[in-house]
């Protein structure tokens, strides 16, 4: 069941995406930034959905690091996070008009990592496998640096607001690592 919610969301994202890329939206910086935010959002509230019933079933049985947060600090600091990353994307698509190739190429970075934000809770948490998704974090740090470069290059404020996600992940590869060791 929740295996076609995924599915069914990813179907939809990728049909929203079509749309961005091959339909010319006119649209304020503010809608900009509210439609990419309730997208952020989204993604990460199906992702909640993969994580909702391993995090008392399954997470509790592994063992973890001394650093290990507690689980309430999570939802906050993601909700947050992927705020943060709709308005760096609402501000980034708000330059469409003066910087067309430079924009279509950060929004494309942008969809990826965030493809790839989702695609790590199913592989954590989904298919309880620490391993695989220490690989794909690997990939989803990377992604999230290279948008991270794209947004500040068109508009400074927008890289910024993408520094928080990047040390968050940063250290969420140091704990998925740390918990794939101690549970091999």
């Amino acid at each position: 069941m929740q295996h076609d919610l995924v599915r069914l969301y990813f179907l939809k994202l990728r049909i929203w995406l079509k749309n961005f890329y091959f339909k010319k939206l006119k649209m304020n910086k503010i809608t900009r930034i509210i439609l990419v935010v309730v997208v952020c959002l989204s993604i990460g509230y199906m992702s909640g959905v993969v994580t909702r019933s391993a995090i008392t079933t399954w997470y509790p049985t592994l063992i973890k690091p001394s650093f290990n947060p507690p689980n309430w600090i999570f939802a906050p600091v993601w909700s947050l996070l992927y705020v943060m990353m709709g308005v760096a994307a609402g501000l980034v698509w708000d330059r469409i008009d003066t910087n067309k190739e430079g924009v279509k190429k950060a929004l494309f970075f942008f969809a990826i990592q965030l493809i790839l934000n989702a695609l790590w809770s199913y592989l954590f948490f989904g298919l309880h496998n620490p391993m695989l998704a220490g690989l794909e974090i690997i990939l989803l740090w990377l992604m999230i640096y290279e948008t991270y470069v794209q947004f500040a290059k068109i508009n400074v404020i927008a890289g910024y607001l993408f520094i928080p996600y990047l040390l968050w992940v940063s250290f969420a590869s140091v704990l998925n690592g740390s918990i794939w060791w101690l549970n091999r």
